[in-house]
This record gives C-alpha cells, sequence and structure tokens, in this order.
C-alpha cells in the first residue's frame, strides 16, 4: 500500500448547503460542523462532537431530509493540495473544508491531484485501534452550480456566463472532492487516521 496522507478533519452537513429556490438558489456552508469523530456505516455517516453527541449527515440515509443517492454519495472526502489550486484560483474564502466533504485528508505529497482513475482500486483508512476501513466505489463529487458561484464570488441573481462554466470545468474530475461507499459493520474513525491507496 502506499500512503496517502492523514485526516485532519472530519465534519458533517446536518443540512442541505443549497438554499433558497431558483432563480436565487444560493450556497450556504453553516450547515457544516466539525466533529470529533466519524462513525461509518453502509448508510452514510454520523458525527460525534468533543461531548459524545451524534450528528446525522443529510446525505445519511437514515436523516429526516436525506439526500442520500442509493448509497452513492453516503461518504464524501477531500484533500487538502486540492484545497490550495482552489484558492489558488478563487481566493482565500475557499477555505479547507468548505465544500462539504466528510474527511478531509492533507496529503503526503503536496503536490499531488488525484482523480477518479487514481482511486479504481478504493481507499483504505487504518483507524487508531489498528483496524482496516475499506472505501469503494469512489466517484466525482460532481461540483453544483451554487458552490461554483460561491468560489467565484458570483452575485447570486446574475445570469451564468463563461467565468461559471469554466469554473465548473476546473472544479470537476475531483477538484471538489470525491463520494465513497462503505459495506463494512459500523465503526469509528477519529483525526490522525492514515489513509493509503492500496
Amino acid at each position: 500500500m502506499r500512503l496517502l496522507g492523514e485526516i485532519v478533519r472530519l465534519q458533517v452537513q446536518t443540512t442541505s448547503l443549497k438554499v433558497g429556490t431558483p432563480p436565487r438558489r444560493r450556497y450556504d456552508p453553516a450547515g457544516i460542523h466539525s466533529v470529533a469523530a466519524l462513525s461509518l456505516t453502509a448508510d452514510g455517516v454520523r458525527g460525534w462532537t468533543e461531548d459524545g453527541q451524534p450528528l446525522d449527515d443529510v446525505h445519511n440515509l437514515t436523516h429526516s431530509a436525506s439526500k442520500n443517492r442509493g448509497g452513492t454519495n453516503g461518504i464524501s472526502i477531500g484533500f487538502d493540495a486540492h484545497y490550495d489550486a482552489m484558492r489558488a484560483r478563487f481566493g482565500e474564502h475557499v477555505a479547507n473544508g468548505i465544500a462539504g466533504e466528510n474527511i478531509l485528508v492533507a496529503l503526503a505529497d503536496k503536490s499531488a491531484l488525484y482523480s477518479e482513475h487514481d482511486f479504481l482500486g478504493g481507499i483504505t483508512i487504518e483507524a487508531a485501534h489498528g483496524q482496516t476501513i475499506r472505501l469503494e466505489q469512489v466517484i466525482v463529487a460532481a461540483p453544483c452550480a451554487e458552490f461554483t458561484r460561491f468560489a467565484l464570488r458570483f452575485p447570486d441573481d446574475a445570469r451564468p456566463d463563461r467565468t461559471v462554466t469554466e469554473a465548473l470545468q476546473f472544479l470537476d474530475d475531483g477538484m471538489r472532492g470525491f463520494y465513497a461507499a462503505y459495506h463494512g459493520p459500523e465503526t469509528r474513525i477519529t483525526l490522525g487516521a492514515k489513509v493509503w491507496l492500496p
């Protein structure tokens, strides 16, 4: 296996990050909550606060307003080097974690930018207690127009133009992050866990 990096942030989305109605629908990161630990299940993720309170992610099948698409988007993962590239293009407001992924990995190779092809063999997480957790079916988390406009600081009520189209293309192919599936028993991960490519 090859070391991909280390988990430096865990978080959940307790509500949808796309708010309002068209044509004034916009991206609002207020629903993102940093957590101390994350439980992975086949239904998605649940966050745990420092004092042990659970926070269900809106992409968990059991969430009352679930946005789960048949198990293909229950877990999301992003990388610090991708954020570096996004900040270089859009600005400092694109802070680590602002795209809403559950797991943020600080890459061992700070110059690496990954695409879906790199994860055909899945991703392995080495939990603190020595257990290995396998994430499979890794696919691109395609960027939405609302996040793209947020990154661009594009006016919510302005008609999209070529700038938005080019930014969507830049954010695609994994730049914004990836979705993954987990098929094992419920298990918990914490900050500092190592992440590997098989």
